[in-house]
């Protein structure tokens, strides 16, 4: 995850931040699921250039700790007294026991060299009962993903990852179990025209792996869609699990 250098976290920042306009599931489900209250304290870890962080801080009115290996995705983080960053990573989080009431892991889990030492850790540093909220495309479950409708060998980066039942496996063992599992809809563009504008191939990691033949053939897949529907918005589907 720290392999990011200051013009790709740019355009990471660019190309892969949902609008929050886009998120308005993800709001009301994370709401319903951790019943966050002003004041409380959110773990974002692997809070890439911020987008969650300064989401929960307006969504919820609570104080954000973002951690992220990566400095220069850090330096792109929004200054702000409510969110305090820091340089760490899931393995050893440079955190105190029991400081947060919840934790976010947004798009980090496949990230993470050992998932099992990341789940004992956020034990620690969780308070009693705080939820760990997990947002992530998972096996056999991502056929929604954009990025998989349009460049479907991207579909094989994903069947590498942590299925479901693994992961509850995995946070099992640190004391969490399963409390829910939602798949919701996020909106990255008004049109899948705009989308397409907004594509940057290096600031995704499932699109890098792509050859030049299969990027292209992607690309103009994408584009015929959006010419048969120009009104048709650019949704997107990802999983929210939710462990405690």
């Amino acid at each position: 995850m720290s392999g990011y250098d200051p013009a790709t976290a740019e355009q990471y920042r660019t190309a892969r931040e949902i609008p929050r306009a886009g998120l308005t599931r993800w709001r009301e489900t994370i709401a319903a699921e951790a019943r966050l209250a002003p004041g409380m304290t959110v773990l974002d870890l692997g809070a890439g250039t911020g987008a969650f962080a300064t989401a929960f801080r307006d969504w919820f009115d609570v104080r954000v700790l973002a951690v992220e290996p990566a400095a220069a995705m850090r330096a792109l983080i929004p200054a702000d007294p409510r969110i305090e960053v820091l340089d760490g990573c899931g393995e050893a989080l440079p955190l105190p026991d029991g400081c947060a009431d919840a934790a976010w892991l947004g798009s980090v889990l496949h990230h993470l060299a050992d998932p099992a030492a990341t789940a004992r850790e956020l034990r620690r540093v969780l308070r009693p009962g705080a939820p760990v909220l997990i947002r992530n495309l998972f096996p056999g479950r991502a056929e929604r993903d954009l990025r998989i409708r349009f460049f479907p060998e991207t579909a094989r980066s994903v069947e590498r990852y942590l299925t479901v039942e693994q992961v509850c496996e995995v946070f099992a063992g640190a004391g969490f179990a399963r409390v829910a599992l939602h798949a919701l809809p996020q909106r990255n563009a008004d049109t899948l025209a705009a989308f397409a504008a907004g594509l940057r191939r290096d600031a995704d990691t499932k699109l890098r792996v792509l050859t030049d033949e299969q990027f292209a053939a992607g690309v103009a897949r994408l584009g015929e869609a959006a010419a048969a529907d120009p009104a048709e918005p650019a949704e997107s589907w990802m999983d929210l699990l939710v462990l405690a």
